[in-house]
């Protein structure tokens, strides 16, 4: 490899197989970044879009985000080849939807675990690049539903609050070594995770929203953009709410 190809930046994205992740990997890549992602399994746009990128760009393994010591073990393989890591963006996730007293035990497990554990264990090992370079930011994305209550996801709400702890704790933690953590929160917008939204609640929520309307992929995105650009170097320990206005 060469010393130029080196000295590009490596952004990790977790769940880059579609949505939001896949808007990420493409995002990153068009900002000269080489791309490191993980997902069960590679979707058609993902394969494409890696044939089409330039060699060593962009690298996909298929990761069981409910497997703590794979998720650790591609966390380490990204340090040994790309020697570094600027960017990670914890954006897998798994919904889960049903009253508290009528979910299975198995289906709150598996929650927890790709929502909590899995960006706790990958945020562990991409720190290390990050604390030897002294410079670095993580991404957390979290969710509306960690800043104000909602029937049927208490489980998927106390998992993204739990997000938004480690952002505040790991800020105070990492800042002396020039890294950044922040949180985005998203409200509503269009998803797989909303996909399944009907009509009517679609036109509550719509009205709820002082823009509105639902959000968009690049809503998000943008502001993703600007937290791992260098204006955004004072910026840490924070949570970034977009949602047109639902919460406020």
């Amino acid at each position: 490899m060469s010393g130029a190809a080196d000295r590009r930046p490596v952004a990790v994205v977790s769940g880059g197989s579609r949505g939001l992740g896949l808007a990420l990997v493409t995002d990153f890549l068009e900002r000269g970044y080489r791309v490191e992602t993980f997902s069960r399994t590679e979707s058609a746009e993902l394969t494409a879009l890696r044939k089409a990128a330039a060699a060593d760009t962009l690298s996909w393994s298929s990761v069981d985000g409910t497997d703590a010591e794979a998720v650790e073990e591609f966390g380490r393989a990204v340090t040994r080849r790309r020697r570094r890591i600027d960017t990670l963006v914890n954006n897998a996730a798994t919904g889960l939807e049903g009253l508290l007293t009528l979910t299975a035990p198995t289906a709150i497990e598996t929650a927890l675990r790709t929502n909590v554990t899995l960006p706790v264990l990958l945020t562990r090992a991409c720190l290390k690049p990050m604390l030897a370079r002294r410079t670095g930011v993580v991404i957390n994305l979290s969710s509306i539903n960690a800043l104000r209550g909602q029937t049927g996801v208490a489980v998927y709400g106390a998992a993204k609050a739990a997000l938004d702890g480690l952002t505040r704790g790991l800020a105070r933690e990492v800042g002396p070594a020039g890294v950044r953590v922040v949180s985005v929160a998203p409200g509503y917008f269009d998803s797989d995770m909303t996909a399944g939204i009907g009509q009517a609640q679609r036109q509550r929520i719509v009205r709820r929203t002082p823009l509105g309307r639902l959000g968009s992929v690049d809503d998000v995105l943008g502001v993703i953009r600007f937290l791992t650009s260098p204006a955004a170097s004072f910026i840490t320990g924070q949570t970034i709410t977009v949602d047109g206005g639902y919460t406020c």
